[in-house]
């Protein structure tokens, strides 16, 4: 089951493009628009997503210990059979949002904006990206804007009950939002253009919430 996972997890990441362009989509443009005209973007892009998505490995590999702390609990509730479940269900949930159905899980952003309301002023110093170094670590921090996109994702990683594979879940969506990213810092509007199609997006998100089914499926 943690191969359809990755795979839904990536799938979510990459077909989830308007909702990065929405989030990320202004941080995107201060780390391309204002480098100075002698140097190329994709290095700088490269950098600021590697930031980014360390943020979000670290974030699942924390989640994956959550979910792992609780297995200490087997003795008295099914836990694995209910953490299992709710992966399946949250793979529902993504798989709706993917297809344009139901957009319940942006309402999990307001989750994170006590942590992101510490971080974002730190994230000012670093623009305009004038560096690598500046680039890397403002991928660090805005790792950790609020996103319900990641958040279901995180939600997932604590149902695996293992903190490797809550960090690769959250590698694999990381991944997958790599595409529509840096075509937005290079002006790539035909592929965003594609990965937005809603058809696309329609095929894609029943295709996760297929494997979410599959997981409930199992469980019974």
């Amino acid at each position: 089951m943690l191969e359809l996972s990755l795979m839904s997890a990536f799938l979510v990441g990459l077909l989830g493009g308007g909702h990065c362009v929405g989030m990320c989509g202004g941080i995107v443009s201060a780390v391309s628009m204002h480098l100075p005209h002698h140097k190329t973007k994709l290095p700088f892009l490269l950098a600021y997503n590697t930031g980014r998505i360390l943020s979000y490995t670290l974030a699942g590999t924390i989640a994956g210990l959550v979910g792992a702390s609780s297995f200490f609990l087997q003795h008295v509730l099914p836990v694995q059979q209910v953490l299992y479940g709710i992966s399946s269900l949250m793979l529902i949930t993504l798989g709706l949002y993917l297809a344009g159905i139901w957009h319940g899980v942006t309402y999990l952003e307001a989750a994170g904006k006590v942590i992101w309301k510490t971080l974002q002023p730190y994230s000012k110093r670093y623009i305009p990206v004038q560096n690598f170094k500046q680039a890397f670590i403002l991928g660090i921090l805005w790792g950790w804007l609020p996103c319900g996109l990641v958040y279901s994702v995180l939600i997932a990683a604590i149902a695996t009950g293992n903190a490797i594979n809550g960090g690769l879940l959250l590698l694999a969506f990381g991944l997958g939002t790599l595409p529509t990213l840096i075509a937005m810092g290079m002006a790539a509007v035909k592929l965003k253009t594609v990965l937005q199609n809603i058809w696309v997006r329609r095929v894609s998100g029943l295709l996760v919430l297929g494997f979410g089914l599959l997981g409930l499926l199992k469980l019974i």
